[in-house]
């Protein structure tokens, strides 16, 4: 075999990797496993079907908030950030961040059960938004 023939082969198989790994990341990054972000409103609107797995964001209703005293966890009420008369209800079963309160902005990831339309959170994420302002008024004064 020549040189010229050779260094073809190298850049054939180079470029058929590069191609199978690019194919590798576009389906799996659509795959079914995939998680909508949504407010609160965004996940009303759709149909059951299509908002079992979901990551909701908004803010913790002071209302109805029950603090778990057998084990970790809360329940509360996840208001929508523009329409406070929309929210939906979530059990979190796990470590409560210390910022967690009534007011504070939340991110929650899990599925909505069906049978009691509650969203059954795994995971629950505090947005501090003091320590947030405060670095942007040091950055801007």
């Amino acid at each position: 075999m020549t040189r010229t023939k050779s260094n073809k082969i190298v850049y054939l198989v180079a470029l058929l990797l590069f191609l199978g790994g690019l194919g590798w990341l576009v389906l799996s990054g659509l795959s079914e496993d995939s998680v909508y972000f949504l407010n609160v409103s965004e996940a009303l609107a759709l149909e059951p079907a299509k908002r079992e797995q979901a990551r909701l964001f908004g803010a913790v209703d002071a209302a109805d908030l029950e603090a778990d005293a057998q084990s970790l966890g809360v329940s509360f009420n996840l208001l929508d950030k523009l329409d406070h008369s929309k929210s939906i209800r979530v059990s979190y079963r796990g470590a409560v961040p210390d910022t967690f309160k009534p007011g504070v902005e939340v991110i929650v990831e899990g599925r909505f059960d069906k049978a009691s339309g509650v969203f059954t959170a795994n995971t629950l994420i505090t947005k501090c938004p003091s320590k947030y302002k405060k670095m942007n008024e040091e950055a801007q004064g």
